[in-house]
């Protein structure tokens, strides 16, 4: 799977987590490993810029996707028949989603993990227009959000397991050569 993120706003973010949180929701949602995405993040001007040209609403968004290839209900790349897709880019305002962020009580990193999985999901034929719509596509992104916390949250334990486990071994003589030092 290909991810591209580029950050051309004024926020330093953590790009590697938004890509990650991109890719585990691709994964999550059986999407082709031959896929390809974009991840842009902008300042403010140039999210008011596109949110006024494409939904001619005034100022700017926290988050825009735009797919690539058309994608309807019965060709969504989730489906378990498809094959490579060009999905499309996900514009995400870090500025924007600073304000949001401090709203709900948590970290712009988990914030832009929110709204990147959103992105993701909008982009495979998701939305929130409907009542029933919004219902569906917010229990996904929930979902998809607390499984990937988890997994980060696995993930770092048991780094810090290996860590410690590396020093025990090293302790007692057990440590495998390194071969970097060489």
């Amino acid at each position: 799977m290909s991810i591209e993120i580029s950050n051309e706003s004024e926020v330093a973010v953590d790009e590697a987590s938004i890509v990650a949180a991109a890719r585990f929701a691709l994964d999550r949602m059986n999407v082709s490993s031959l896929a390809e995405l974009s991840v842009l993040l902008v300042d403010l001007d140039y999210m008011s810029d596109l949110h006024e040209r494409w939904m001619d609403l005034p100022g700017p968004t926290d988050v825009m996707a735009f797919p690539m290839d058309e994608l309807d209900n019965a060709r969504r790349p989730d489906a378990s028949d498809m094959g490579p897709a060009l999905l499309g880019d996900i514009v995400l305002c870090p500025e924007f989603a600073k304000d949001q962020a401090r709203k709900a009580g948590h970290s712009l990193t988990d914030e832009l993990h929110l709204l990147t999985v959103h992105g993701v999901l909008h982009l495979l034929g998701y939305d929130h227009a409907e009542p029933a719509e919004e219902r569906e596509m917010f229990t996904l992104q929930k979902r998809i959000l607390a499984d990937f916390k988890a997994a980060t949250a696995d993930a770092k334990r048991r780094a810090a397991q290996r860590v410690e486990d590396d020093k025990l071994l090293g302790a007692v003589g057990l440590a495998e050569p390194d071969t970097d030092k060489r």
